[in-house]
């Protein structure tokens, strides 16, 4: 009876053991697999990181599609940030340049990473940037001011219910995992 009961254990431990591992597992695959599935549906509003191209671009100038533009610091880092223009009025297929104001606040040297996203998420696919500020961190010296532009088009696609896009960054301070970086680098000899 009590190997009956010491085998029962042994099997229970397995399973549970197994079932945690599976978890972890899963836990380490929901990331990539929420990027997909925002990637595939154009949930979460996230856009493009490399640069589209400007071949083959296709206007539609019977209509107009009102672009807002948002910025938000993330509340560690020190940094005044926000779009030189608040709003602008683009045809769809027309190439765009704004800028983007941001002064490092801090007594130290910073750098920053901006995160962008559309909203609506269904319009994130239809915008496209050419040249972002948010493909590349952006080092700031203290009390330094710089504008960091923006070239994008908005697809000629876009749904005609879709009358408004709105851009917004948020900027993450990513001074310390820079530094990582570089020590790491100088200690394996890259």
């Amino acid at each position: 009876m009590q190997q009956s009961t010491q085998a029962k254990n042994s099997k229970l431990v397995k399973k549970l053991v197994v079932i945690v591992i599976g978890m972890f597992g899963f836990g380490f695959a929901l990331v990539p697999l929420y990027d997909i599935l925002c990637e595939v549906t154009g949930l979460n509003g996230k856009t493009n990181t490399i640069a589209a191209s400007t071949e083959n671009i296709r206007q539609n100038k019977s209509r107009t599609v009102t672009v807002e533009f948002m910025a938000i610091t993330n509340k560690s880092m020190p940094w005044q940030f926000k779009p030189v223009e608040r709003r602008i009025e683009v045809y769809p297929g027309e190439v765009k340049l704004v800028n983007f104001y941001a002064k490092n606040e801090s007594i130290n040297d910073l750098v920053g990473q901006a995160v962008p996203s559309v909203s609506p998420g269904r319009g994130a696919s239809y915008f496209n940037k050419i040249e972002c500020f948010c493909f590349n961190r952006q080092p700031l010296k203290a009390g330094a001011e710089t504008l960091m532009p923006l070239t994008f088009y908005i697809d000629a696609d876009l749904p005609d219910d879709i009358n408004t896009l709105t851009l917004s960054y948020t900027m993450y301070d990513v001074t310390a995992s820079v530094a990582g970086e570089s020590s790491q680098s100088s200690q394996t000899g890259e």
